[in-house]
């Protein structure tokens, strides 16, 4: 008899990670151009957490978060052509308001899929999806990023960062990124050409003629992110900035821009063809059993984690 039941991490109320509960809920059903997926990884995202505590975009609980995904297709729901039963795929469901994916089953948009480049394993796999499609969509869409442009990543070593250091690598650029010093080897490694450690050193006074700036920490940064970059130059953020930020990076001949990372089928074929080549792995910190949510949450809520935190189903 097929099982219809699964295991999953819910949350009835906002809070810490104390509201994460393991539950066993209904198996999802695919619907209509969408896919079933046996979950076997599942990435961990600061958007996770996010909205674990706050009432970010998807309003108040009952709810499963996570939205990356590596595992199997369990079934196909009318009209699906691209994945059969028992391939391989990693992807990332539709955010915000697909997520669930920290769970046994999800049910998702076939092209929100890849299939999962045979050169990684499923935990490698799982942790890419929403970090790598933020850093691949700012960097080569929102940015236009070219060979022989000088790009600045801010937190380069936490999950965007890292991947972005690679992507922007890939695709030829100088690559400057800051974090503290003990990161500063991870990301020599990974291909950055100079590593600023933002404890001792203010960027401002380290980067210049920057053509591109991708700052996932607003705030402050936003303002001074300016300051660098050459005329014609772009600032992504990836959290909201100031509201007079925009007319300031006009009135200085830079573009600024907010984006919000889309599910997408082209980013993510392209994604798994970085790692196919050999120009794109992430880099795992930790792996929790689905019974450990609340603890890997708590962990990455803490910061500082360098890479990615990966959710294993049993």
């Amino acid at each position: 008899m097929t099982k219809t039941t699964m295991h999953a991490i819910r949350q009835e109320a906002l809070g810490g990670p104390e509201v994460l509960q393991e539950v066993e809920i209904d198996k999802p059903e695919p619907g209509l151009s969408q896919v079933l997926v046996r979950v076997h990884a599942a990435g961990l995202n600061p958007t996770d957490w996010g909205h674990r505590a706050h009432p970010i975009f998807l309003g108040p609980p009952p709810f499963v978060l996570g939205w990356d995904v590596s595992g199997t297709v369990e079934a196909t729901g009318f009209g699906v052509t691209l994945f059969k039963p028992g391939d391989e795929v990693f992807g990332m469901l539709p955010y915000p308001f697909g997520h669930g994916s920290h769970a046994e089953y999800v049910a998702g948009p076939a092209r929100a899929f890849a299939r999962k480049p045979p050169a990684i394993d499923h935990v490698q796999a799982g942790a890419l999806p929403l970090a790598a499609l933020t850093a691949w969509q700012a960097l080569n869409d929102t940015a236009g990023l070219r060979a022989g442009q000088r790009v600045l990543i801010h937190a380069a070593a936490g999950g965007v960062g890292h991947l972005a250091v690679q992507i922007a690598k890939a695709r030829g650029a100088h690559v400057i990124g800051t974090a503290s010093a003990g990161r500063h080897a991870m990301l020599r490694d990974l291909g950055a050409d100079e590593v600023i450690d933002y404890t001792v050193t203010d960027f401002t006074d380290a980067a210049a003629d920057i053509d591109v700036v991708l700052d996932p920490i607003s705030g402050g940064y936003s303002a001074r992110s300016l300051r660098v970059l050459r005329p014609g130059g772009v600032l992504v953020s990836l959290l909201p900035f100031a509201p007079e930020i925009p007319a300031q990076a006009a009135e200085a001949g830079v573009r600024a821009e907010l984006m919000l990372v889309e599910h997408d089928h082209a980013g993510m074929n392209a994604i798994a063809g970085l790692v196919e080549a050999g120009k794109l792995r992430p880099v795992i910190a930790a792996t929790y059993p689905l019974a450990g949510a609340a603890e890997a949450h708590a962990l990455g809520e803490a910061g500082h984690v360098g890479g990615k935190l990966v959710l294993v189903m049993s």
